[in-house]
């Protein structure tokens, strides 16, 4: 990318003057700036921990400078680090910008074009939370950001409690309308009052991180990126926030190598579906015969499956995002890990919803089919799935939910198409695009809470589903099915994590898949659904072992 073109780019992303916070004046949470703190016996970085009224008076409002800075744009990562290590140095000697608490980006434009997940597999080595964010390819093409990547955390929220407004303005009182590319991605449980499982336990309820090192991969350049937060009332100096990411920035690779988009075939030790195929014929027809009945409530419930892998290596989740990034790049990639904690990657096809100032997104998808292996097939396929009452009946129960939770909180409803076949490179599904225009800025949150669960991943109605989910499936979800994404000034974007998987070192993983139950569901068909949504990710391993090596979980 020519300078002039990324100087151009960065001016529309960035304002280096002072930004004026959003108001978080009701919040009633404090927020935990020690990189070691412990609340409520949760690791933390920073979090709105509930504590006397004389400190919550003191957190509840916004910090005090926002601001992003941007430096000489340079030829290459490496010069890129030199800039930003210089930088620090200068700024260590500085007043923080006369405001005891706020939270400063500074960003060096790279001409070389990298792609952010070799930038985040060159950190490997480094043992801090990290995140990585692939966004559509539309909206790369319509802003030039193609994916992000972060490891270190400037700030880091994270509670054994569901997420909660207060929660959503803790987050909103680091971002600003005017710094749009500081951020928080995360992503939230499916259920939060359902039993967490070992593996999930790092997560928390939810899980967000403004990266302290971050790597954005722009169309035809990039951008090399740290990011500061203090609070001094909170014991989180300016001091110590720069010096944490001095530490930080010294343990980054400014060399990157391009690492081989494939996984080698590996073998299994092991493959456990739980449920096994005979708990989940039964489970199938338990939800039909309470769907049946003609006064039943009941139309939907969303069951699924977690099946546990246990290879003879270990597994690199970066590398397996990699494949699926080359096998569908009309879907959303992501990647979350928390400190020493297992690491969870998806490639889903599902927007919950995507805000830009008052404007508003969400999409209904629902029914599945595979690919034909011709065209006249492939069409063949797309009549059956257009045509079929069983999947009309499922993806209007999901189009007209979404519908009804936007309606609530929005001037006006579009839906446009309001039905059509959306192809991706192995399967294909019903969708349906809905718009609309917010009422308030304030009403995100309620947008965030009301689409999720949404009937494609739960069922309808909503409570009675999610009853049904906890009482039938005896494994935990965690983060499988909840919103990811980010949240940002003036803008905010969340997929729903499906086509999912939980990688753990030395453990294996955990691949994730669910499927709608409704009436005519048939439970043979329902799990070869599953079969076929996991498969981008078992076809990554060699399964074809001696079958007694193969075991379903009773």
């Amino acid at each position: 990318m020519a300078t002039a073109t990324l100087h151009k780019w960065l001016t529309h992303f960035t304002d280096a003057k002072k930004c004026s916070p959003p108001s978080a004046s009701k919040a009633p949470h404090s927020i935990h700036f020690h990189h070691r703190a412990v609340c409520q016996g949760w690791y933390l970085s920073m979090n709105g921990c509930r504590e006397g009224e004389e400190q919550q008076a003191r957190r509840r409002k916004g910090v005090g400078t926002i601001e992003t800075r941007t430096l000489a744009a340079v030829a290459s990562p490496a010069m890129a680090m030199y800039s930003l290590n210089m930088a620090i140095s200068e700024m260590k000697s500085e007043a923080p910008f006369g405001t005891s608490s706020g939270i400063v980006r500074v960003q060096v434009p790279i001409e070389e074009q990298v792609q952010a997940i070799d930038w985040l597999h060159s950190q490997s080595h480094v043992l801090l939370p990290r995140c990585y964010f692939f966004g559509r390819k539309k909206h790369a093409a319509q802003e030039g950001l193609v994916s992000v990547a972060g490891v270190g955390s400037a700030v880091f929220f994270s509670r054994p409690h569901p997420f909660s407004y207060w929660d959503w303005i803790s987050i909103r009182r680091f971002l600003s309308e005017r710094c749009p590319l500081i951020r928080a991605y995360g992503a939230i449980r499916f259920d939060a009052k359902a039993k967490v499982s070992s593996e999930w336990l790092a997560f928390g309820s939810f899980f967000f991180m403004i990266p302290q090192v971050e790597f954005n991969e722009l169309q035809g350049g990039s951008i090399l990126t740290i990011t500061i937060a203090w609070d001094n009332d909170l014991s989180w100096s300016w001091e110590n926030a720069i010096n944490a990411l001095q530490e930080t920035l010294g343990r980054v690779s400014s060399s990157i190598v391009k690492f081989p988009k494939q996984t080698p075939p590996t073998l299994i030790l092991s493959s456990h579906n739980i449920p096994s195929k005979e708990n989940w014929d039964l489970a199938v027809n338990r939800i039909l015969k309470m769907i049946e009945p003609n006064d039943s409530l009941l139309t939907k419930v969303v069951l699924a499956r977690s099946t546990r892998v246990v290879p003879i290596v270990d597994i690199d989740p970066l590398a397996w995002l990699s494949c699926l990034k080359v096998e569908g790049e009309n879907a959303y990639q992501f990647l979350l890990q928390p400190p020493n904690a297992p690491t969870f990657i998806g490639n889903t096809p599902e927007q919950l919803f995507h805000r830009k100032s008052l404007y508003i997104t969400s999409e209904a998808l629902a029914g599945t089919r595979a690919r034909g292996v011709s065209q006249a097939l492939d069409h063949q396929i797309e009549l059956d799935l257009l045509t079929c009452p069983k999947d009309d009946l499922e993806f209007t129960i999901v189009r007209d939910t979404i519908r009804r939770k936007l309606e609530a909180v929005c001037e006006e409803v579009v839906i446009k198409p309001e039905k059509m076949i959306r192809k991706l490179p192995r399967i294909q599904h019903l969708y349906a695009q809905l718009s609309g225009r917010l009422i308030s800025e304030e009403d995100e949150f309620e947008i965030l809470s009301s689409l999720h669960p949404s009937p494609a991943v739960c069922g309808f109605p909503t409570k009675e589903a999610q009853l049904l989910i906890a009482e039938t499936e005896v494994f935990d979800r965690g983060m499988y099915a909840g919103p990811v994404g980010w949240f940002g000034g003036g803008e905010s974007e969340f997929a729903v994590g499906i086509r999912s998987a939980l990688v753990e070192k030395d453990l294996g993983a955990f691949i994730y898949a669910g499927t709608g139950i409704v009436e005519g569901s048939n439970p043979f068909l329902e799990w070869d659904e599953l079969e076929l949504k996991t498969s981008q990710f078992t076809k990554l391993l060699k399964l074809d072992l001696p079958q007694r090596q193969k075991v379903d979980c009773k």
